[in-house]
């Protein structure tokens, strides 16, 4: 029987290490390939819910509250009041409607202000390292008609 020859001590740190990288877990993979092109198809929507902002889905929320909030007590007071045979389901529905009809358009002048602001331009100062000539002309302008059309005639 022949003994067996000792191994090289480089050559089992090199399987010992390559035994211990074969057996730990994978912890990232960073693909390397390139994108593929893109083409002309089309985007295929999606199932589910679209994506939205935090802000909108916040909002969705809170309308989906408030619209369960509203039907549960409109629903409970027009019971009550259809039970006790005192109104009128004209009356009910005048009255359910009023709230609407009057915070629709306060909420729809409200909006536009507030958009309005967006509207004003900021101050836009223009400074030049050259000589700078400026020519006036004298401008008519002359607005009619119940559309108004505005028509600049300069001279």
């Amino acid at each position: 029987m022949t003994a067996p020859k000792p191994l090289d001590h480089d050559h089992a740190a090199r399987l010992v290490a390559a035994v211990e990288e074969a057996l730990t877990p994978a912890t990232s993979y960073r693909d390397t390939s390139l994108l593929p092109a893109v083409g002309t198809v089309p985007p295929v929507p999606q199932p589910g819910r679209p994506p939205m902002s935090q802000r909108a889905t916040d909002a969705s929320a809170l309308m989906l509250t408030g619209s369960v909030v509203t039907l549960s007590v409109g629903g409970a007071t027009s019971l009550v009041l259809i039970a006790s045979d005192y109104a009128d389901p004209a009356v009910i529905a005048m009255i359910c409607a009023a709230p609407v009809a009057i915070a629709v358009p306060i909420l729809a002048v409200a909006r536009m202000l507030r958009g309005a602001k967006t509207l004003v331009p900021e101050t836009h100062n223009h400074n030049y390292n050259a000589p700078v000539e400026q020519h006036h002309q004298h401008t008519t302008t002359q607005t009619c008609g119940i559309w108004a059309k505005t028509t600049n005639h300069g001279n």
